[in-house]
């Protein structure tokens, strides 16, 4: 059967590990089979010997047992030894236990563990031939611990091709740990295939191996393909976990309900992911101070909670936990790492501010202002200098007068009582004030449970002291007509001596007086006019004229009064027309509105009444006044007078009869509006004339440019019109000569002897096939030819033209003055009409031609009788009797045309 099987073969020993390997014997269609692991004679404490597959065999197990204390199984089926053990030359064994508490389901795994001194080779010979019934093209994974403690070198495993049947095979390795970094890791031994490993590993710097084995006959003949060998390495809990930092630090806000958040701790771990290696358990192990215990931590988050509701930042303000991290999910000879967290406890304002008394006496001099008259303190268990501690202090009562205010000192928390509108003792010898506090930050508690604000009284006595005069009230007023007569006298400015509330004894005195129109009296106050009262005055606002009055004892002390003398109006005043100058621009206007004022109150003003002063008769035939409403009338002019200025007096009138005449300007302007018009007087005569302004200058500026621009148009399309007609007619088809294709014979004129009719061209007129220039000239009606014209039609084909007389055009011709006879045109018409006759009855290879295409251009309006080229789609004698009627010239083409 080994005979019979074919090359190309490879085969792979499991690694029996002489150190803690792994090599479970299950057969996979069956579940719980024994495990044998392979061990190392001496096992010491808290050492993985290996990973049995525990899914395999029960998938719904939560509980897992071993048989034998000195042996531990995790979840993920490592076994790890509690105890030290040393093995003897029998097998040792235990059994794992699995079961599931909820069914009461329950299944075993035995596990033998054996110690293996040496490598039998021959065992691979026997492992070949039993292993042959199936064949496979695969490579065999294997595996080693990191770490490993040797002996070195380590077997791992065997490779082998069946090609050692038939040739002599050499074996050997290439790839990262042979010839690669790390160099010299591994080898195999070029006869049996034996692969071993020299040194050990630690997986964080290499996970696993990739190699590539070669079997080789000794003459360099390869019968195997190269062989993927993967060798990975398994990881040994040799990686503590750590704390991403060595001291953490939270804050939380006390009174913080159960189950705040104070913050979260992370530790890292370098061992393989998703193993027992580095699933991390988290924990508290110690606080400072030790109680209560207030936190707890989350152990595979590291999110560490409140526990309780009572954190007081006022009793302990900050905790200091010791906290730890461990593998193997906390297992006891799980790798850990110790930290420290220090939890600082927030403040919050859950002290109200208390004052230290509930009441308080002071006292203040009277008419005193801006002093301080008492300080308060209060109390505050919350953080200092906080928006938490901050007092802000409030008047509740007592303050209706504005006399106080309260304020914070910055710097101790006190409240400040201060006297900012002086007390009066004659008023009110006792005040009573009513204060409260709170903080700036508002109060976190719930109000039910007691007030927010705490208050205390404060009694503020008033002492009497000697006052001087009391100028009250400050500003006091008497009436007086404007047109009191000098010496008139009138009550004054009265003080007060507070004690008494009498003047007797006080001096008056006069500070300020603007125009000096009063005398005020020493003794009693009274005023005397001194000048002439006037209300409409520069000086007076509003009818009230202010003198400024010192009052003062017989002890120098004074206080000051204003006296304001409101001054009672008489129509003084006749009403006038303040706008003096008036324009009219006449040809847009025919009148101006004039309004009068009246300096005096309403009571001796308007309605008024205009009036033309009546002192010459030349007014008031010229000029008319109407009444627009109580304070305006209307100016008009009549008669059609001049442009020039005008004195138009005017009398107005109020209501009580006073009146003024006002001698206004007016000024008759050729203009649009009144800034347009400046009057300026002539030289040579003296009277006035008008200047124009300068929009009207640049109105008629603008029309005369408006003028010229269409004087030059008018100009420019009769230059236009008086051009010469056009030399060339717009359809040539009914002149004699013609420069087309047209074959049409044309109108029925009767031409003169010379046959044509011709217009003279300019030197630029257009040739017929570069040879012949021609005009019209409708009194000649003589042909003008073009000397020294030569090419033929045969010439142009040949320089590839298309037959069209009109692709000829376009050249500019020089015309010659002289002209010919119709012999002479005869004689150069004749040749070249036959070579053009002769072509158009050949096609391309110069064979007559039935019907020979040619195409041709647009050759103005066509005649009743069609085409009679060679090309005409018309039979031999349809419609072609005008024929007959042609001319000799183009006989000898119809002919061709018509096949005689």
């Amino acid at each position: 059967m080994a005979a019979a099987r074919p090359s190309g073969f490879w085969s792979g020993a499991l690694c029996p590990q002489l150190l803690v390997t792994l090599a479970i014997l299950i057969i996979a269609s069956e579940a719980c089979k024994n495990v044998t692991l392979h061990v190392p004679s001496k096992l010491d404490a808290k050492k993985l010997v290996g990973r049995v597959n525990l899914k395999e065999c029960f998938k719904s197990a939560n509980l897992i047992r071993s048989s034998d204390p000195d042996f531990h199984i995790l979840e993920d089926g490592s076994v790890y030894t509690t105890n030290t053990i040393l093995l003897s030359l029998e097998k040792r064994s235990f059994t794992i236990l699995l079961s599931n508490t909820e069914n009461q389901e329950e299944k075993k795994i035995f596990v033998f563990l054996e110690h293996q001194t040496k490598v039998l080779k021959k065992r691979h010979n026997k492992e070949k031939v039993l292993r042959r019934g199936k064949r496979r093209w695969a490579p065999i994974p294997c595996s080693m611990l990191e770490n490993s403690l040797g002996p070195f070198p380590l077997f791992l495993q065997q490779v082998q091709s069946d090609t050692a049947q038939n040739y002599t095979i050499y074996y050997s390795i290439r790839g990262p740990g042979v010839d690669q970094e790390p160099r010299n890791l591994f080898y195999v031994e070029r006869d049996t295939g034996n692969l071993y490993c020299t040194r050990s590993v630690d997986r964080e710097q290499y996970e696993s191996f990739e190699l590539i084995a070669f079997a080789t006959t000794p003459d360099g003949y390869t019968p195997e393909l190269p062989l993927s060998l993967l060798i990975k390495i398994e990881d040994e809990n040799d990686n503590y976990p750590i704390f991403t930092e060595e001291t953490y630090t939270f804050t939380i806000l006390e009174n913080s309900r159960v189950g705040s958040t104070v913050g979260q701790v992370c530790a890292t771990d370098k061992d393989e992911p998703d193993t027992m290696h580095t699933r991390l358990k988290y924990s508290i192990i110690g606080q400072v101070p030790p109680s209560p215990t207030l936190f707890s931590m989350h152990p595979s988050t590291g999110v560490i909670t409140t526990t309780s509701s009572q954190l007081d930042r006022e009793l302990i303000d900050k905790y200091q936990l010791k906290i730890k991290v461990q593998d193997m999910d906390g297992q006891y000879f799980g790798l850990q790492t110790t930290s420290t967290c220090i939890i600082n406890i927030g403040d919050v304002n859950d002290h109200l501010p208390t004052f230290t008394r509930t009441s308080y006496v002071t006292s203040v001099k009277e008419n005193t202002v801006d002093v301080e008259i008492l300080r308060v303190t209060v109390e505050d268990k919350d953080l200092v200098n906080t928006a938490n501690w901050r007092a802000n202090y409030t008047i509740l009562k007592g303050n209706e007068n504005g006399n106080f205010k309260i304020v914070t000192d910055p710097k101790t928390n006190e409240g400040i009582l201060c006297v900012v509108k002086p007390l009066n003792y004659e008023e009110k010898q006792q005040v009573i004030v009513q204060i409260g506090v709170v903080n700036e930050a508002p109060f976190s508690r719930e109000a039910s449970s007691r007030s927010a604000m705490s208050t205390a009284t404060v009694t503020v006595n008033v002492e009497d002291q000697d006052e001087g005069p009391e100028c009250n009230p400050p500003i006091q007023t008497v009436h007086m007509k404007e047109n009191a007569a000098v010496g008139t006298t009138s009550n004054g400015y009265k003080a007060y001596d507070p004690e008494t509330r009498s003047s007797s004894g006080i001096r008056y005195k006069k500070l300020t007086d603007p125009t000096g129109w009063v005398t005020v009296d020493e003794n009693t106050g009274s005023i005397k006019v001194f000048r002439s009262l006037d209300r409409e005055a520069e000086t007076i606002r509003n009818g009230i004229y202010n003198i400024t009055i010192l009052a003062s004892d017989q002890k120098g002390r004074t206080c000051t009064g204003t006296l304001g003398i409101i001054l009672q109006d008489v129509n003084d005043n006749g009403p006038f027309i303040p706008k003096q100058q008036v324009t009219i621009c006449k040809p847009t206007m025919s009148s101006a509105e004039i309004v009068a004022v009246d300096p005096d109150e309403p009571i001796n003003g308007p309605p008024f009444d205009f009036s033309l002063e009546s002192s010459t008769s030349e007014v008031q035939r010229m000029w008319r006044l109407e009444k627009i409403n109580d304070t305006a009338a209307r100016l008009s002019y009549q008669n059609d007078p001049a442009f020039d200025k005008y004195v138009v007096p005017i009398t107005v009138r109020d209501r009580l009869g006073l009146s003024s005449v006002s001698s206004l300007d007016v000024t008759l302007c050729d203009c649009i509006t009144e800034n347009d018009c400046t009057f300026r007087v002539d030289p040579r005569t003296g009277g006035g004339g008008i200047q124009l302004g300068k929009w009207a200058i640049l109105a008629i500026l603008l029309g005369i440019a408006l003028l010229f621009c269409i004087l030059f148009t008018l100009v420019c399309g009769a230059s236009r019109t008086s051009k010469p007609l056009k030399v060339i007619p717009d359809d040539l088809a009914q002149q004699n000569l013609i420069v087309s294709n047209t074959e049409a014979p044309g109108d029925d004129k009767v031409y003169s002897v010379n046959g044509f009719a011709t217009q003279t061209v300019g030197a630029s007129a257009q040739g017929i096939c570069g040879t012949v220039g021609s005009g019209v000239n409708n009194g000649g009606q003589t042909i003008e030819m073009v000397k020294g014209g030569h090419q033929t039609l045969e010439s142009s084909q040949r320089a590839g033209h298309h037959h069209t007389l009109d692709s000829c055009r376009g050249g500019r011709v020089e015309v010659d003055n002289s002209r010919y006879t119709y012999s002479e045109w005869h004689s150069f018409t004749q040749p070249r009409l036959g070579e053009k006759v002769h072509l158009c009855n050949e096609d391309e290879n110069h064979k007559h031609a039935q019907d020979y295409v040619l195409t041709y251009n647009y050759e103005g309006r066509g005649s009743v009788a069609g085409s009679v080229g060679c090309c005409s789609e018309q039979q031999e004698e349809d419609g072609l009797e005008f024929l007959n009627n042609l001319e000799p010239k183009f006989r000898t083409l119809a002919e061709a045309c018509m096949k005689r």
